[in-house]
């Protein structure tokens, strides 16, 4: 047993190797991890431990990772799985986890894409941000699971308020093409989402391009009729009360 849990902790391997080391974990787009900027392959079992981690800031009793983990298992099983992801991820990426006989958390420097991205679009909502393109990214797409769905959802919500936001902030700074593609990538991410396409049509009026108001405005309302049999809200058809909008988009 303590030769197991000396095998684990990260202050088992010496510091000086560990400092020299740098690794980041990518959530976005799918599951990735780079140690010194090169990938390092793990197991599928492996995978959802650390994924499980990352989308924690917090240090997780090794408990309730066991459990959230392996749902259908016995405590005592799940515990055993545990372990032994834990030992291929040391094996595989020692620093990567700070492990201890009780807790896991990301290990010190190890970075994760998310907490990047998510910072990015707080800073877009508290009035200022850039390098959105990390914002058209989706949480581990290809992954079912409902801890992953969760976090998913959230961080869905969160980059699709602070695209719109760039898109307002940036059509009054007057930089239309840096709006354009943040209003597109909102509209991508959530085609349903009227908010996003009035964001758009703002766009697309304050550069005087009348047509593409109306054309945006009449996907948005095709969406909606077609999707979810609504039509376009008052917020929405106000922005366009001035345009014939069938003439106009011709």
């Amino acid at each position: 047993m303590s030769r197991t849990r000396s095998s684990l902790r990260l202050d088992s391997r010496p510091s000086a190797l560990v400092e020299r080391r740098a690794g980041h974990v990518r959530l976005l787009d799918g599951f990735e991890v780079e140690v010194d900027g090169r990938p390092v392959r793990l197991p599928l079992g492996t995978q959802r431990v650390v994924a499980f981690v990352a989308l924690h800031e917090r240090p997780l009793q090794r408990l309730y990772v066991a459990g959230s983990l392996w749902l259908d298992s016995p405590e005592a099983r799940a515990a055993a799985n545990l372990r032994s992801a834990l030992w291929r991820i040391q094996r595989l990426a020692p620093f990567l986890l700070d492990v201890d006989v009780r807790t896991l958390r990301m290990g010190d420097g190890v970075r994760v894409d998310l907490r990047d991205a998510e910072r990015l679009a707080r800073a877009e909502l508290d009035g200022g941000g850039s390098g959105l393109a990390v914002l058209g990214a989706d949480l581990l797409p290809d992954w079912y699971e409902d801890w992953v769905l969760i976090e998913r959802e959230r961080f869905r919500q969160l980059r699709l308020r602070a695209l719109e936001a760039a898109c307002l902030r940036l059509t009054g700074e007057g930089r239309l093409d840096d709006a354009l593609e943040a209003g597109l990538m909102a509209v991508a991410a959530e085609p349903l989402r009227e908010s996003a396409h009035r964001t758009l049509v703002r766009l697309h009026l304050t550069a005087g391009n009348a047509v593409e108001a109306g054309r945006q405005y009449e996907l948005c309302r095709y969406l909606l009729r077609s999707q979810l049999g609504l039509e376009p809200s008052e917020r929405m058809r106000e922005l366009v009360r001035g345009l014939d909008v069938e003439r106009t988009i011709r």
